[in-house]
C-alpha cells in the first residue's frame, strides 16, 4: 500500500497483492459488479478498475455505476509524499452526506482504520440500496 499527498489530494494506492482481498473486504462486487477496488482518492472516493484496466473514481457512499467518473488523472506514484499522521487512517463522516450528514460539523467527522471503514462502506451503502428500492416501490406498488 502506497499512501500519501499527492498535490492537493490524499491517495491510497493498492500493491497488486491487496487489490483482490480489499475488493472482497469492501464487498465492492455487491455495488459494482465487475470492478476491483485499487486504492481511495481524498477520503470521499475509491478508484476503481474495470475489466479493461480503466481507472474510474466512485463515491464510497453510494456506490453505485451511474456515478462513476474516469480518472483523468495521471498519479505518479514517485511523487507520492508520506504523511505518518494519517497513515492507516481514513476519514469518515459518521453520517454521510448523502443521508444530510454536514461535512462542517466536527461531532460528524471520525478516523477510522480501513477495516471499520470497510465496514461503514458496507452498511451505508447496504442502507442506501435499501432506501433506493423502498423509494422505487412507493413509486410504483407493483415491484
Amino acid at each position: 500500500m502506497t499512501e500519501g499527498w499527492h498535490g492537493d489530494e490524499y491517495l491510497v494506492l493498492l500493491s497488486d497483492d491487496e487489490v483482490a482481498p480489499m475488493t472482497s473486504q469492501y464487498e465492492l462486487g455487491n455495488f459494482l459488479p465487475g470492478f476491483q477496488l485499487v486504492g481511495l482518492r481524498g477520503w470521499d472516493d475509491f478508484i476503481v478498475r474495470d475489466g479493461h484496466g480503466k481507472l474510474f473514481t466512485a463515491q464510497t457512499i453510494p456506490l453505485d455505476a451511474q456515478n462513476l467518473k474516469p480518472l483523468e488523472t495521471s498519479i505518479d506514484t514517485r511523487s507520492i509524499r508520506p504523511d505518518d499522521q494519517l497513515s492507516g487512517r481514513v476519514k469518515w463522516y459518521i453520517k454521510p452526506l448523502i443521508f444530510g450528514g454536514d461535512p462542517q460539523a466536527k461531532d460528524n467527522m471520525i478516523w477510522l482504520n480501513f477495516q471499520q471503514h470497510a465496514e461503514a462502506v458496507r452498511w451505508w451503502n447496504q442502507k442506501y440500496l435499501e432506501a433506493k428500492h423502498a423509494s422505487i416501490s412507493t413509486r410504483n406498488p407493483n415491484s
